[in-house]
């Protein structure tokens, strides 16, 4: 039985060198070794921590955010509210705590979760318990006939990017290929038509048609239906070069070419890429750090009314996340939040 390391040097054998896209469909979704297939990433069990299992505090605040939005609508008595990559479900049930405080926003909710990973599905149903949800592989079965909100943490990075080098006046794929019995990069085809920033002697530059196509398809979605869109990740909000190309195990680096099935794939968000498509669509939006975006929501109030009826170990954990969560040092600046509003 071929492990996935295996099955992608075959295909390189077959069929030629691996675009940087097609090797990271392959370790994240391969229908019986792909990495959000056969685990649950998340936790300390896991491979990776993201803001919603660091404090309930983060998703309290993407609900007032919702709530925000929905009164900015003029409180419709239906809206549907979709959560893409939830995780555990865990943002999501802290937001539908929020909720539950306006009833009739509660009342007009209709959630709907965007996963692939049926361990992951299995996660949300425990986190939501008797909440009415509807499950999507993917954004194409969202309804549009209802104002739509979509809210996404950590959920950009996770499509996969293609890669490009400047050499000797061209740009060139950056490719994966065998050498020897083991993976790796190789210069592939001249791009005859890129439209890519002014670059220098083997500057890498990144790009992701996949998530140009799912961040217009959100911006389509909200233009039939009215709503807004909110997504938070890790990235820049200028136009750069540089490798960000990168695997995570163990809550530690991995080399991006082993691991095949068990390490996740990432990279950082281009927002300026994503607020040019969103104006494209004439749509408004703007870009935050998550810092500023999250103490605009109040989430310092919100700690401190936490910490008024917390033991001394839970005040310490409060604070201990809200750090982690605001400092500059820490995810407060390389986090960024784009919202797009028709």
């Amino acid at each position: 039985m071929q492990n996935l390391g295996e099955i992608i040097r075959a295909h390189i054998t077959l069929h030629g060198p691996m675009s940087i896209e097609t090797y990271w469909n392959l370790c994240l979704s391969h229908p019986e070794h792909g990495y959000y297939i056969k685990k649950d990433p998340l936790g300390v069990a896991g491979d990776f921590t993201t803001s919603p299992e660091i404090s309930q505090l983060f998703g309290e605040m993407i609900g007032i955010w919702a709530v925000n939005k929905w009164q900015e609508m003029g409180c419709p008595s239906a809206i549907n509210l979709v959560e893409c990559g939830p995780g555990r479900g865990t943002l999501m049930a802290d937001l539908l705590r929020i909720a539950a405080m306006i009833p009739d926003f509660d009342a007009a909710l209709q959630v709907h979760l965007v996963e692939m990973s049926p361990f992951l599905r299995q996660k949300q149903r425990e986190a939501l318990g008797e909440k009415n949800v509807i499950w999507h592989n993917d954004l194409s079965s969202v309804p549009s006939d209802d104002p739509l909100l979509i809210i996404g943490n950590e959920f950009l990075d996770a499509l996969p990017i293609r890669q490009y080098v400047f050499v000797d006046g061209v740009w060139r794929e950056r490719v994966i290929t065998t050498i020897g019995e083991e993976l790796g990069f190789s210069i592939g085809s001249k791009i005859e038509s890129a439209d890519f920033p002014a670059a220098q002697q083997n500057d890498i530059f990144e790009a992701s048609l996949v998530r140009d196509r799912v961040f217009l398809t959100m911006c389509q979605k909200i233009k039939l239906s009215k709503g807004s869109i909110l997504m938070i990740d890790y990235g820049h909000d200028q136009v750069s070069m540089g490798n960000s190309f990168q695997a995570v195990m163990n809550h530690q680096f991995s080399n991006v070419l082993e691991n095949q099935g068990h390490a996740d794939l990432t990279s950082h968000i281009d927002f300026a890429r994503l607020k040019f498509i969103s104006e494209h669509e004439r749509l408004l939006s703007s870009i935050w750090s998550q810092n500023s975006f999250l103490i605009e929501m109040g989430i310092v109030q919100r700690a401190a009314q936490l910490r008024a009826s917390a033991t001394l170990p839970q005040q310490e954990e409060i604070d201990a996340a809200l750090f982690r969560l605001l400092d500059i040092g820490q995810m407060g600046d390389l986090f960024k939040v784009i919202e797009v509003n028709t």
